[in-house]
């Protein structure tokens, strides 16, 4: 028997214990017999909270929704009141901070179709699902989870219909909420109708669910079985996947990684760079090397888009770029091919350098194609959250 991971009084050793009991993998005639994590939406389900924890968690969660799994819960220290982990999962009362907008990246205003963006001239963005694994409590895409937003679309044909009528879009992001939230079946589908398009090259999927719920990879032997058929030399599927933290990396999710690997997909990595769960150097190395250690390059590391109640989790840009570029700096060559961006309105814009009076930046993509690769250089501003906070730019294209 599988121990219930809620139990919230374990210490950090009773958690490296039940990881590995998790491990364990037995094999029966229809795939793997493993561990389903049991699923909850409300705090009062999770034990050893206090009541005052609950009443403030719950004042939360009539603003910002609360999801989580007791596999997930399970990676906490719960006797750590600043666990990283328990940092991404669960309210905090300074959500409620009315710092940001809801679109910080005003996202809608690239809606083509229903359930689908089309911000960047080759890449396509389908909204496929308004669900995650878990809600983390920095998501820049919190609105899609109100339940009168309209941005996904149940079906997606008219997005794909977009797709077959131009041909400059050889990238497709399936995204949401989480791709792989869907049955395999679902995502299946949605996948060989893209695939009968010619000139769709590439097909990824936006997914924190090998760190929330890796069983969903490990017990569905049909989704591997999928990505295998769609996924050729000639024109890859590509796993977005979501670790921010050292400590998600568990043998359970690094198997589910292997899986997809395996199964022919390319798997990346991207985070958002969060106050109290990654924002010093030690924890970037750490989770830098980890990533390419197991063959899951290190994508893009994010500013944290100033979305409402992500200010206690946002960390002022110079000094996550200076966080960032510390941390590359100490990794090999094949754990720094991360880049440090911010997605903004107008495109990813990246940081490329910092001295004592500026701070440079250039469009590494761009929704206007003028601005490709125009080069910035702004007077410092360690307050500054976001490009809107900079004035008056020295560009050179």
């Amino acid at each position: 028997m599988i121990p219930n991971l809620s139990h919230c009084n374990a210490s950090r050793d009773t958690h490296q214990v039940i990881r590995s009991l998790l491990a364990v993998q037995e094999k029966s005639k229809g795939g793997f017999n493993l561990y389903k994590p049991k699923y909850m939406t409300r705090v009062d389900q999770i034990e050893g909270l206090s009541e005052r924890e609950i009443k403030e968690m719950e004042e939360v969660i009539e603003r910002f929704p609360f999801r989580a799994n007791d596999y997930y819960l399970g990676l906490i220290n719960w006797k750590d009141p600043n666990d990283p982990v328990k940092r991404i999962i669960m309210p905090d009362l300074d959500e409620l901070d009315e710092w940001g907008e809801m679109d910080a990246s005003q996202e809608h205003k690239y809606s083509v179709v229903p359930g689908m963006e089309h911000k960047y001239d080759d890449t396509a963005l389908l909204l496929v699902s308004k669900v995650c694994g878990s809600f983390c409590r920095f998501c820049f895409r919190k609105r899609l989870f109100s339940t009168d937003n309209k941005e996904v679309a149940n079906d997606v044909t008219p997005g794909i219909e977009y797709i077959r009528k131009h041909k400059e879009i050889t990238n497709v992001l399936l995204t949401g909420g989480d791709s792989l939230i869907l049955s395999t079946d679902k995502l299946g589908d949605i996948v060989k109708r893209l695939r009968e398009i010619e000139h769709v090259g590439i097909i990824r999927f936006g997914s924190k669910m090998v760190a929330f719920n890796p069983y969903r990879i490990i017990n569905d032997p049909e989704l591997p079985e999928m990505i295998s058929k769609h996924s050729t030399p000639e024109k890859r599927i590509y796993i977005m996947a979501h670790f921010n933290h050292p400590s998600e990396l568990t043998d359970v999710a690094v198997e589910g990684l292997r899986i997809l690997r395996d199964a022919g997909a390319v798997v990346c990595n991207q985070t958002p760079m969060i106050r109290g769960v990654n924002d010093n150097v030690e924890t970037m190395i750490e989770l830098f090397k980890k990533l390419s250690f197991i063959g899951v390059p290190p994508y893009y590391v994010f500013q944290c888009r100033p979305t409402k109640g992500n200010y206690t989790y946002a960390v002022p840009a110079e000094e996550g770029y200076m966080i960032f570029k510390k941390a590359i700096d100490q990794v090999s060559g094949l754990a720094k091919r991360a880049r440090f961006v911010m997605s903004h309105a107008t495109g990813k814009i990246e940081y490329v350098g910092i001295d004592e009076n500026k701070i440079y930046m250039k469009y590494h993509r761009a929704a206007d194609l003028r601005r490709y690769d125009l080069f910035m250089a702004f007077d410092r501003n360690p307050e500054a959250y976001w490009l809107d906070d900079y004035v008056d730019p020295d560009t050179l294209v």
